[in-house]
């Protein structure tokens, strides 16, 4: 099985990254737009520059006593300078020229017109019948710095955006797949037996034939849980007069039967029977505990329940080794089923009388918490036995066992639990002792009891 997958962190992953390669293509081709657009801006103040100056230039350059003498712009202030102009004549001949000027970068005769060097982006423009020629001169660095400032402009709220759009896709795909999670809190929460549809839950169009295939599996699985557990209770039902009636043609024959050998067979026919019925009775109790509605709606004593349980034992040979811990008054009002608390309490009682060391006491404790435990003296269970109690017909491999069983108790007791949305804890050795085994049940929906405990030994 591969390992899955959030829906919500790949939509907000790939919706982030997506968002911030659109925002990268689009700031890369901003860049392009831009460069451009400085690049024609640059070359327009630059031609605006030479026009400007070339007027001025001639009129001083005319006007001088002293004809063909160079003249350098004196700088008013220190400055960098962008912008450096060169004017000559059409021999080359340097009429005059800007305070930072590198005559290096022009041609040996002035060309009108832009053009460009390895360094300088060059505009040249003429006047007084192309005998006078200024030439603006800009390094290329400059547009490229210029350009690259403009585009870390544009890339600069990325790094704002990628967090702030991760945490906003973020919410907005949580917020989107809410009534998902509803409904998978709506099915995690059901009791085991629960296999009703899910439909109160408002799902998107993408999730709702998920959600109706699985109401429909759901459904055919309740249909064949339902099926089995008709069968299983009704042929235990029906089971019961004709094992009834057997058993007693089964005691009228011991009582009619001479004192022979058919007495063995009789007295073996008759163990049978009584397996058997002790065997449907436990199917009828498997099928109420896999059954479902194992919860009331009001809640109820659960002490008056195990005082009850216990006062069947009574007459058993064994039940002298009972010993209750009960709250000495008050109530522990629990809302299991009140059939399902004695049945869970009933079996928890024969597995330890059948199991445990026949001169050992066996504890049934009830806690304010609503923890029901019963303990029982003898060898400990190995650890690799002990999981595997809960199955059907599973019985611990060398235990010694004083009653025939059917290997069910565990399994209903296990049924109830989890059906009751608790669970069956078993642990061996019993908490607090070296040898022995414990099984506990922590019960549903318990309301405040009293603390007060009282411990009596079972008393016939």
């Amino acid at each position: 099985m591969s390992g899955s997958t959030s829906l919500q962190r790949r939509l907000g992953l790939g919706l982030t990254l997506g968002v911030s390669l659109l925002w990268l293509l689009a700031t890369l081709a901003s860049g392009v737009v831009v460069r451009n657009e400085l690049d024609a801006a640059f070359d327009s103040a630059m031609e605006e520059t030479a026009q400007r100056i070339l007027p001025l230039a001639v009129t001083e350059i005319v006007n001088r006593e002293l004809p063909g003498l160079s003249q350098q712009i004196a700088m008013l202030r220190p400055h960098t300078e962008m912008l450096s102009y060169l004017v000559r004549d059409a021999s080359g001949t340097v009429l005059l020229q800007s305070h930072d000027v590198n005559p290096a970068l022009f041609a040996a005769r002035p060309v009108t017109g832009f053009r460009t060097s390895d360094s300088h982006r060059i505009y040249g423009e003429a006047a007084v019948s192309n005998t006078i020629f200024i030439e603006v001169a800009e390094p290329l660095a400059h547009r490229q710095e210029t350009a690259r400032q403009a585009v870390m402009a544009l890339l600069a709220p990325l790094l704002l955006l990628i967090p702030l759009s991760l945490a906003g896709i973020w919410l907005w795909v949580r917020s989107s797949l809410r009534p998902v999670l509803a409904y998978k809190t709506a099915i995690e929460t059901r009791g085991a037996g629960d296999l009703s549809p899910v439909t109160q839950i408002a799902l998107p169009e993408e999730i709702e034939p998920v959600a109706q295939a699985v109401d429909q599996l759901m459904e055919r699985l309740r249909r064949a849980l339902e099926s089995e557990r008709s069968f299983t209770a009704n042929s235990a039902h029906e089971l019961r007069t004709p094992l009834a009636a057997a058993l007693a043609q089964v005691q009228r024959l011991r009582q009619e039967a001479p004192e022979t050998q058919w007495q063995q067979r009789i007295d073996h026919i008759e163990a049978l029977l009584q397996r058997l019925a002790r065997l449907s009775e436990k199917l009828m109790q498997l099928a109420k505990a896999e059954g479902g509605a194992l919860l009331a709606t009001e809640p109820h004593n659960a002490v008056a329940v195990i005082r009850l349980v216990a006062s069947e034992f009574r007459h058993d040979p064994a039940g002298w080794r009972l010993q209750l811990e009960l709250p000495q008054t008050g109530a522990v009002m629990t809302t299991l089923d009140m059939d399902a608390v004695a049945i869970l309490v009933r079996n928890l009682i024969e597995n330890a009388l059948k199991y445990g060391d026949e001169t050992q006491p066996v504890r049934v404790s009830l806690s304010s918490e609503g923890r029901v435990r019963v303990s029982n003296g003898g060898p400990p269970v190995p650890a690799d036995q002990l999981a595997g109690l809960t199955a059907r017909f599973a019985r611990a491999a060398g235990a010694h066992v004083s009653r025939p069983g059917a290997g069910l108790g565990l399994a209903i007791v296990d049924a109830i639990a989890s059906g009751a949305g608790t669970r069956l804890v078993l642990s061996s050795p019993a908490p607090g002792q070296s040898d022995g085994f414990a099984a506990e049940v922590m019960l549903p929906g318990i309301m405040p009891p009293t603390d007060a405990r009282q411990s009596v030994p079972w008393i016939t």
